[in-house]
């Protein structure tokens, strides 16, 4: 195991010790009946997600969702669970310590696969798909003062850059985008959570940063905290020919261009459109999660989302329901509480799986 997936695994780990305390089950069942349809017919549920750190957009959707099931639900409660990210969520599940987790495509994928950090680690059990709920964009911001203006130049080396937090799916995926362009060993790594960042930016401890929005619509919150904190010095960079090859070349990873939204500062003073490698992110369910329960999850997010988008203004429109399947991941189970609500809606596609529960 190299030294970044030690720092990887370890950073993976240190929150389960939490969860366990906590003893997350995922999903009560109390009473008995029917149930899924927001009538409240005599079964009602309680479910805890695993989001991720806070501030991060996976724990904002998930405190949206929360509150519209407060709001709109009869039969579901919903709590978010801090942990330290998309791929360290994965960990979770398989450890029993959560049931109902926030988890990036690519890191399903990986873990599927026993590639990345699972292939000297991999775990023994996979959530069932639910739906997706957020895209996040990732892009490359340089400090003033660093004279990194393109990717072309962090292969020069000796810049210190910021790849995201270890854990996060986003950092997962990134790291996988640097190392193909071959921009890693060279540089220095930064490993903080996101928590941390915006103190080394003030301090002009980065010359480079990857960071995200979410859905073209708000950077992610503790990006905010950092556009607020580097005294107006954040620039975006181009990426050359090379860089935008590894995009294309690492899976999991879309290429999407775009001008930069959500910032406080003007951020184009060398280029007014950034490259971004996009990166879709699901709820992700288990088994001893009643259909039930998921399928108020589904239905109070394509019923509901515009008292979603109220708290999350990141949210998707799930209105028209077929926008929920556009992550699935053809190889992987649907759980069937989300399943019956797709069928419901005629939007669900034979080819895919659909899972069953421990009910």
């Amino acid at each position: 195991m190299t030294d970044d997936q030690r720092i990887n695994r370890r950073d993976v780990l240190k929150g389960a010790t939490t969860l366990g305390v906590i003893g997350v089950a995922g999903c009560t069942d109390i009473g008995g009946g029917g149930g899924g349809d927001g009538s409240g017919d005599g079964e009602s549920y309680e479910i805890v997600i695993g989001g991720t750190s806070s501030g991060s957009s996976t724990q904002q959707a998930g405190q949206a969702l929360a509150r519209a099931a407060s709001q709109h639900s009869d039969i579901l409660d919903i709590s978010v669970q801090v942990t330290d990210g998309w791929t360290a969520n994965l960990y979770e599940f398989d450890g029993g310590n959560l049931s109902s987790i926030g988890v990036d495509n690519n890191s399903l994928s990986k873990a599927m696969n026993e590639e990345g950090p699972f292939a000297d680690d991999p775990v023994d059990s996979m959530p069932m798909q639910g739906f997706i709920f957020t895209s996040l964009e990732i892009y490359w911001v340089a400090m003033e003062g660093s004279g990194i203006e393109s990717t072309a130049d962090l292969a020069e080396g000796g810049y210190t850059i910021y790849p995201i937090q270890p854990g996060f799916g986003t950092r997962l995926l990134t790291e996988e985008v640097i190392r193909t362009a071959g921009l890693w060993e060279q540089n220095d790594i930064l490993n903080l959570d996101t928590s941390d960042i915006a103190g080394a930016v003030e301090e002009g401890r980065a010359d480079a940063l990857c960071i995200y929005g979410a859905n073209g619509k708000e950077l992610s919150s503790w990006v905010q905290e950092v556009d607020v904190r580097s005294n107006g010095e954040l620039y975006a960079i181009e990426v050359d020919d090379n860089f935008r090859q590894a995009i294309e070349d690492t899976p999991g990873a879309l290429l999407t261009e775009f001008e930069p939204y959500g910032w406080e500062q003007d951020v184009t003073r060398v280029t007014d459109k950034v490259t971004s490698w996009a990166l879709a992110g699901q709820w992700a369910f288990g088994p001893d999660v009643p259909a039930g329960a998921t399928k108020e999850v589904a239905r109070l997010s394509s019923e509901h989302w515009e008292a979603i988008q109220e708290s999350d203004p990141t949210a998707l429109d799930h209105s028209g329901v077929e926008s929920m399947t556009q992550a699935v991941i053809p190889d992987l189970e649907v759980h069937p509480g989300v399943a019956e609500y797709w069928e419901e809606n005629d939007v669900w596609n034979d080819e895919w799986t659909k899972g069953e529960t421990n009910e």
